[in-house]
């Protein structure tokens, strides 16, 4: 980030009670190494890979791990409903899917109250491998976040969801300079 943040051109909203939005990034003097982006980019990339590391022993990848875990806490029981869940196209879903059930940790069938809905359920190799995801994922989450207190582990959670609700209403407001980083 600048060192010097600069408050955004226009004026507040309701002036006196909201603080004037600031512009961290400039054209400019934009780099990418002192970019959040970048930087949760090349977190998110390397938890990935050593969740994938973990899982070697398995034989899930990264990408199978988060389908698989939905469906095994019942918050997925279609293949619409797993896409939508992992934020993933059907047609992404549907080739991952063929390689669950390849490894027969899946099963799929077509819904006898509505032919157009593929019903997914786990099998018992599927439920004993998705009870191992959360001891992976807290062994690496809990790597990564060595050295943090809890306050600044509350903080951290905080602030994520923060961005990501201003990255859901992205566009959807008149903010300026809402397309930079």
């Amino acid at each position: 980030m600048n060192a010097k943040a600069s408050k955004s051109p226009t004026p507040s909203s309701d002036a006196g009670n909201t603080p004037e939005p600031i512009t961290f990034y400039q054209a400019h003097s934009y780099k990418p190494d002192d970019s959040v982006g970048y930087l949760m980019r090349q977190i998110i990339t390397s938890v990935g890979q050593e969740v994938e590391r973990q899982f070697a022993h398995t034989e899930l990848t990264n990408a199978q791990w988060l389908p698989l875990y939905k469906m095994h806490l019942g918050q997925s029981n279609t293949v619409a409903s797993v896409a939508r869940s992992c934020q993933m196209d059907s047609g992404a879903m549907t080739r991952l899917l063929d390689r669950l059930e390849a490894k027969d940790l899946c099963k799929r069938s077509r819904s006898e109250e509505d032919r157009r809905v593929v019903n997914i359920t786990l099998t018992e190799a599927g439920t004993q491998a998705a009870q191992e995801i959360p001891k992976v994922l807290s062994t690496v989450q809990n790597a990564y976040l060595a050295g943090f207190s809890q306050e600044e582990f509350d903080t951290l959670k905080s602030l994520l969801r923060r961005m990501l609700t201003n990255a859901q209403n992205f566009g959807t407001t008149d903010a300026p300079n809402s397309h930079a980083e």
